[in-house]
């Protein structure tokens, strides 16, 4: 089965991706995850298939999501840890 997706990113989180049916558009995405999301910036389309191999995501969950729920939301990649522990040791006030 052949899908076209639009693509939006987020102006608010930083590589978090909304996935939609190009027909449906934005009709089928909850009001809150749009709130959440912020204001939908167009990317691009793509044409999709089980075949077809994306880069961070799953395509079979991806067109499972959009005939359920009319949108997949893709999240950023976690961070590394040692990023996390980076400033583990920095002082509550002033600099170090």
């Amino acid at each position: 089965m052949l899908k076209i997706c639009s693509v939006f990113i987020s102006p608010r989180k930083d590589e978090m991706y909304l996935y939609v049916d190009k027909h449906d558009q934005l009709k089928r995405v909850p009001e809150a995850l749009l709130e959440m999301f912020g204001q939908p910036k167009h990317v691009m389309d793509i044409p999709v298939t089980a075949k077809r191999k994306l880069a961070r995501v799953e395509t079979e969950k991806l067109l499972a999501e959009l005939e359920s729920k009319g949108y997949y939301l893709q999240m950023p990649p976690p961070k590394d840890d040692y990023m996390l522990d980076l400033h583990q040791d920095r002082p509550e006030t002033g600099v170090r």
